[in-house]
């Protein structure tokens, strides 16, 4: 079979680089025009494209996909090399474009996408993020035939996996992306032998993982420890959970629930309550959570031993609530 691969970061290039093992030919690669990044704002190429070029692969990167946006040089131009690659499927993963129809009609299979959730929950763009943050049990993969709409198309494939109580958003993002790379070289070989069939998504259950915002960071202290414990997991690596206090911002990389789930009386919520060398203990709208890993600005992340040795944290401080850290700004 004849690939087309469409995708940008490294969930999209583990897929690509399993595909191209198992022997598929493919003919050309789409990803994300260059972006700027670092501190010296340096344009990058993707993880997809880097590996691309590596294997000698053709690769495009158009602005758009749509003939009639501002860009439609770019379409046009990527409409050719698709229809010339005279390719059987695209593979999508991750791309970050939208596909208009004429893209989702050009491959004999049409298009099919590598979800990183059960479909129906968590359709859209941080599927992994928000199965964490909302404590989900487990995840998995979808292979679905893309349609207009947003990850509604037909379930071609699923496969199930556990998230462990210590998984973060990176460490479930790499083993999402091995599941996916095999679960896509699967679907295409059933279809090879013209036996993949598209079963319609259930309308029951369907949840929406909106795009993770930067302001999301910031903790709220009246949600309980064990919510909160799962939002730092879930913004790690990006945003990164946060909090301010005597006017510095820290970051939180891990922490936990103490077992005792009451809240403590006397204090209110984003109060600390105790310091010492397992980590900050703050008091939330139920129970307390413990912070192991933080970072100030400018810094390290660094175990809470060794942080407090360079960073004040007293009992009686508070770690003050979003809205009125935005009012402080």
């Amino acid at each position: 079979m004849r690939v087309i691969f469409a995708g940008t970061p490294e969930f999209a290039r583990v897929a690509l680089e399993k595909l191209h093992a198992a022997g598929f030919e493919i003919p050309l690669v789409l990803s994300q025009p260059d972006r700027p990044a670092g501190r010296g704002m340096k344009l990058q190429a993707s993880p997809v494209k880097l590996w691309a070029e590596t294997s000698h692969i053709p690769i495009a990167q158009p602005r758009s996909l749509r003939l009639d946006s501002k860009f439609p040089d770019d379409a046009a131009a990527v409409r050719e090399a698709i229809t010339a690659a005279h390719a059987d499927v695209m593979v999508v993963a991750a791309y970050g474009l939208i596909l208009p129809q004429w893209v989702l009609d050009a491959p004999r299979l049409g298009c099919l996408n590598i979800h990183a959730s059960l479909l129906p929950r968590w359709r859209g763009a941080a599927p992994i993020h928000r199965a964490i943050e909302a404590g989900d049990p487990e995840t998995g993969v979808t292979i679905m035939q893309m349609d207009a709409g947003l990850d509604t198309g037909g379930m071609l494939l699923t496969e199930k996996l556990r998230i462990a109580p210590n998984d973060t958003t990176a460490s479930l993002h790499d083993k999402l992306a091995q599941l996916g790379g095999r679960l896509i070289v699967e679907a295409l070989e059933i279809a090879a032998c013209g036996s993949l069939e598209a079963v319609p998504q259930p309308e029951a259950g369907i949840t929406y993982a909106h795009k993770i915002e930067k302001h999301e960071a910031l903790l709220d202290w009246s949600q309980s420890a064990t919510a909160l414990e799962r939002r730092i997991r879930a913004f790690d690596p990006f945003p990164g959970a946060s909090g301010v206090v005597d006017g510095q911002t820290l970051k939180f990389w891990r922490g936990e629930a103490l077992p005792d789930e009451g809240r403590p009386a006397g204090f209110q919520t984003g109060e600390v309550l105790a310091v010492g060398p397992q980590g900050v203990d703050i008091c939330t709208g139920k129970g307390v959570l413990r912070v192991s890993r933080l970072q100030k600005a400018g810094g390290k992340a660094l175990d809470a031993s060794e942080f407090l040795r360079g960073f004040e944290i007293r009992p009686g401080m508070v770690f003050i609530q979003p809205d009125s850290a935005a009012q402080g700004r």
